[in-house]
């Protein structure tokens, strides 16, 4: 069951709260100084973080592709000179 609330919690995490959650277990995990049975828990922990920032910015990556299709298309770009243009180079 803790692994459950465990999923709740990081399900309600912002992106910045996951990503320095997962900072701090990469550190922990780092240093060595944690029982190996810890760290596999703080490993599957952190996987569930990644989990959840991946779906974030997929959220967002689709809201900016929806805004961008609604915005009216231009067509700025670099200037293109026609031939007669490039003609006219004195050298």
């Amino acid at each position: 069951m803790a692994k459950n609330e465990n999923k709740n919690d990081i399900g309600k995490m912002s992106f910045e709260e996951a990503i320095r959650e997962l900072t701090d277990i990469v550190g922990k995990i780092e240093q060595g100084k944690i029982p190996l049975q810890d760290s596999l828990e703080q490993y599957e922990k952190g996987m569930a973080l990644i989990k959840h920032c991946r779906g974030i910015l997929e959220k967002a990556e689709k809201r900016i592709e929806k805004i961008s299709e609604a915005e009216p298309k231009t067509q700025e770009g670099p200037e293109v000179k026609t031939q007669q243009e490039t003609d006219d180079v004195p050298f």
